[in-house]
């Protein structure tokens, strides 16, 4: 009978389950129980007979339970049945005890366990929960505040100036004022009109980014509030670094390999560009890298890719780029003639002229002239209608490269600009005068400025066309925005939206204009007055200077093969222009040496005399 009551007991052992926390309670009330048989029976002073005899009556009852389950151990040997596994592990044997003690011992720390879990799992739901309301409070407050938002009043402003700058006060002011103004209808304070919103978002902007009135002034008429605000962040943040491989000495290909190698990471610069490349980051300064020096690529913006793409120069043409240091662009025109033709590279600015010169004979440039004029100067020293194209990177306010020099936001005002849009006019209608309307393969003019003014871009251009026979045409760039056909008041020629505008916070890149005009004739349109008449005079030329360049146009229109009679193209602007002489340079000089060597021989007669 032991024997069975062991397997039996293995097989109860495998096959029980934990208990359901009541039962566990129950046999933990009738473990404590139990022991007080023998407490109760060897106390010989009770004072209550009744008390033994129940506890006597409970005890017989357990003995009875006790044999009626080794009996059945004995009957369901081999059974596997779960009522009896359970019936048997309530059982009063020394050795079940201690088995069973085990296993509730070990249900209740499972119980427990599970307990602390559903606990943890509750307090972290409820965490969760509160955590979500809390943030959808948050969020419909600051909605219930962000629409009743109110302009500050004069009194706020006056002590606001008193303290120090708030810096993020002032941000969440111009936030606030740019979703006011995107929605301005639903959104805008009674009594408040646009203006009052545009005056403050004015005022926050130069305190917050540093600018001063009038340019903050110019950029929030040219740009939707929302777009200004890209603009502005993109202003705050630098450029790529770019460089141009040179053609004339390695191929984009094998000069990647070769920085790669070095450690610099890079990255074609785009579809656009077949010899550009970006860079992110460089284990060696990139400007003394041994490819540098020997010159097999340029440092130089994306930007200034553009104006020479435009002009699309072909070999063997005579070019002028009339504002040339450092020479980024000069030896990019070289490299697409490939050393052919005739690059004069102008600059006016002779400190400059060493970096211009080291860039040349640094990337191997030998088809280039450089020359210090004036660029309004220049058609009396090439010329008029003497070269197949010209390159005009003019000099401008430098409003599209803010990320670059900082100091723009405060140095620029509106007579700097209006001064460099006078300028500007100037050397465009010179550089058109350069070119020979009847080349075989040019005829074309590039202006391009690093400013985002309309001043110094489309009204300079605009200008253009209606002081000379040229025409807009497309400058052959796929991606860029169209220049601006109206202005606020203004209205330009409709040609003008074969220009080109680049933004930073569009293309990544320098603010940039660029525009190309194709010269439709070397004749000038009248106004008033006789026009060879008024270009001659405004460069200085006489009798002598007319019949140079004369001479120089049939020259050069012999050898590009187009016969030349040498007749002047409007013969009765010609005879006006003969019958008012206007002295050179140097006939001027002359008279002033002779007066001036008259005046030291009067002033010696008269000291003779004196002496005598």
């Amino acid at each position: 009978m032991a024997p069975a009551a062991k397997i039996n007991k293995k097989k109860g052992s495998e096959t029980q389950r934990p208990p359901p926390k009541k039962k566990q309670k129950n046999d933990l009330v009738t473990e404590k129980r139990r022991p007080k048989k023998d407490d109760v029976l060897g106390d010989s002073d009770t004072d209550n007979p009744d008390e033994e005899s129940e506890h006597q009556l409970e005890f017989s009852e357990d003995d009875e339970q006790e044999e009626s389950a080794s009996g059945s151990d004995v009957l369901s040997d081999g059974d596997d049945d779960p009522l009896a596994d359970d019936f048997l592990q309530g059982g009063s044997d020394d050795e079940e005890k201690g088995s069973g003690s085990d296993s509730d011992s070990d249900s209740e720390e499972d119980s427990d366990e599970e307990d602390i879990e559903k606990k943890s799992r509750a307090i972290d739901e409820q965490r969760a929960r509160e955590q979500k309301e809390a943030e959808e409070e948050m969020k419909l407050n600051i909605a219930e505040e962000s629409d009743e938002f109110r302009l500050p009043t004069q009194k706020e402003l006056e002590e606001e100036a008193l303290r120090p700058p708030d810096i993020q006060s002032l941000q969440r002011r111009i936030n606030e004022i740019v979703r006011v103004l995107s929605n301005l209808k639903d959104l805008k304070q009674e009594g408040s009109s646009r203006k009052d919103y545009v005056h403050q978002l004015k005022i926050d902007l130069c305190k917050y980014y540093g600018y001063n009135e009038f340019l903050i002034g110019a950029l929030v008429e040219m740009f939707p509030v929302n777009e200004l605000m890209e603009l502005i962040e993109a202003f705050e943040k630098p450029r790529p670094t770019c460089l141009r491989t040179n053609t004339l000495k390695t191929r984009r290909r094998d000069l990647a390999n070769v920085l790669l190698n070095r450690g610099v990471n890079l990255d074609p610069l785009s579809k656009w560009s077949k010899v550009g490349l970006v860079v992110y980051d460089s284990q060696v300064p990139i400007g003394a890298t041994p490819e540098y020096m020997a010159g097999h690529y340029m440092l130089q913006s994306a930007s200034s890719f553009m104006p020479v793409m435009a002009l699309a120069p072909q070999e063997k043409e005579r070019i002028v780029d009339m504002a040339a240091a450092p020479g980024g662009k000069t030896t990019y025109i070289a490299a697409l003639m490939k050393n052919s033709g005739i690059i004069y590279a102008n600059e006016i600015k002779a400190q400059r002229l060493r970096s211009l010169t080291a860039n040349l004979h640094r990337m191997g440039v030998t088809n280039t002239i450089v020359c210090n004029y004036d660029g309004r100067e220049l058609p009396k020293t090439l010329g008029l209608n003497t070269v197949d194209r010209v390159l005009l990177d003019a000099p401008c306010s430098g409003t599209g490269v803010i990320s670059k020099d900082e100091s723009v936001k405060i140095s620029k005002t509106s007579e700097d600009i209006e001064q460099c849009a006078h300028l500007q006019k100037q050397l465009l209608l010179a550089a058109i005068d350069m070119v020979d309307a009847n080349s075989k393969s040019g005829g074309y003019i590039v202006y391009s400025t690093c400013s985002i003014m309309v001043a110094e871009n489309e009204a300079a251009v605009d200008y253009a066309l209606k002081k000379r026979n040229v025409k807009l045409v497309p400058c052959g760039l796929d991606f860029g925005r169209p220049g601006f056909v109206r202005f606020r008041q203004h209205r330009f020629h409709p040609s003008l939206e074969k220009t080109r505008r680049f933004y930073p916070h569009v293309h990544n890149m320098d603010g940039f204009f660029v525009a190309k005009l194709k010269k439709m004739s070397n004749s000038i349109p009248s106004a008033g007055t006789g026009p060879s008449e008024s270009v001659e005079q405004a460069y200085g030329l006489n009798e002598t200077d007319r019949e140079k360049s004369t001479s120089t146009e049939k020259v050069k229109s012999l050898t590009n093969g187009f016969p030349n009679d040498g007749t002047p193209e409007n013969p009765s602007s010609a005879k006006r222009g003969m019958k008012r002489k206007i002295p050179s340079r140097e006939e001027i000089s002359k008279s002033r040496e002779e007066k001036r060597a008259a005046y030291r021989e009067a002033n010696r007669n008269a000291a003779k005399n004196s002496r005598k």
